[in-house]
């Protein structure tokens, strides 16, 4: 990988020590936006900000490699962080911002990214292959698009939007792949590798509740008929272990998220064509959309950039150790499916 590196985009990178920090309140009481705080992209990073972020733990990092999978419609590179020990080991795809404007997954990313170069998780990579990508819509992510977002909400220096520059939902373009994103991923990342599991980060509305109180996000396995068992299990132990992290936290509280059976979708149709363990993530809020009720105010990108390195810090050890596979699964008979809170 060769980017320009520049003191300039360094200095304007978002800082995360929100992340290390305990909450004070659970996650699911965090600020809505309301129409009363500002939400500002300008302290989420830039595309230009994440490949310099990228090349700087390229040449700290020695297990680390970042390539390139392919080009957005307009150009950018996509990128993938890879730390394969062994080809023979596990391997687990963390895939983020699908949607452009749900970014704080990619800010978890990027710090889990700085965590796997720490004493902090010594010997964990001897039992797990990492794949990482950290933005799959650039496009969508700096609202470099091909229409209007007059109506969205957020302030700062640009918008994000949920398409790609060509106006499409590529996390809907599974199976026909028209879009360079989604065959850039399937061509260069789930046809290339063994991936044994992945975990699809998303966001959805600020209003969803499980048993009267707001989540902080909700988490589902694939749901189309056609997955195997095997791998639907796989799926199921996999939402094990992350719930198991998240919920205990005291300021995590997650949901059963409610979603159709399309393959079209990457929770579904990926787990179908390559046998791969699935397991979707949405966390609460998002960072710009055209409705109130669905952006968080910049108050809870703390907690949420903190669940999401969490959720992939617990997925990779507990694939490391073959712990997943002894995690009870018998808790999703009885968490309960997320509503939206009507107020």
């Amino acid at each position: 990988m060769r980017k320009p590196l520049a003191a300039a985009v360094l200095a304007g990178a978002l800082a995360l020590t929100a992340v290390t920090a305990p909450a004070a309140v659970a996650a699911g009481e965090g600020p809505n936006y309301g129409g009363n705080e500002t939400v500002n992209t300008s302290i989420l990073h830039t595309y230009e900000e994440l490949a310099a972020e990228l090349e700087v733990q390229d040449a700290k990092q020695p297990r680390l490699d970042v390539d390139v999978i392919g080009q957005t419609v307009k150009g950018r590179d996509i990128f993938l962080a890879k730390y394969i020990s062994n080809p023979e080991n596990p391997t687990v795809l963390f895939l983020t911002q699908q949607h452009g404007n749900e970014q704080l997954t990619t800010e978890g990313a990027l710090e889990f990214i700085k965590h796997l170069g720490t004493g902090k998780t010594k010997g964990v990579l001897d039992g797990v292959n990492v794949l990482i990508v950290p933005m799959l819509n650039a496009d969508g992510a700096m609202g470099d698009v091909n229409f209007p977002l007059d109506d969205y909400i957020a302030a700062g220096d640009r918008h994000l939007t949920r398409y790609n520059a060509n106006e499409v939902d590529i996390n809907r373009d599974h199976i026909t792949r028209n879009q360079p994103e989604t065959r850039a991923l399937h061509d260069n990342v789930l046809g290339k590798y063994n991936i044994d599991y992945m975990i699809d980060l998303h966001h959805q509305g600020a209003q969803s509740e499980r048993d009267g109180q707001l989540v902080s996000g909700s988490i589902l396995y694939p749901t189309t008929e056609n997955v195997e068992a095997d791998v639907l299990e796989g799926s199921k132990q996999l939402g094990a272990v992350v719930f198991n992290a998240v919920d205990s936290t005291g300021w995590g509280h997650l949901g059963k998220y409610v979603g159709g059976t399309a393959e079209t979708i990457s929770r579904n149709g990926i787990a179908v064509e390559y046998g791969i363990s699935t397991l979707l993530f949405e966390m609460r809020g998002m960072s710009d959309h055209y409705r109130d009720d669905y952006v968080l105010g910049q108050k809870s990108n703390g907690y949420l950039i903190k669940q999401t390195v969490t959720t992939l810090d617990a997925a990779v050890r507990a694939i490391s150790d073959r712990s997943i596979d002894d995690a009870d699964t018998s808790f999703w008979d009885s968490l309960a499916e997320q509503n939206t809170r009507s107020e």
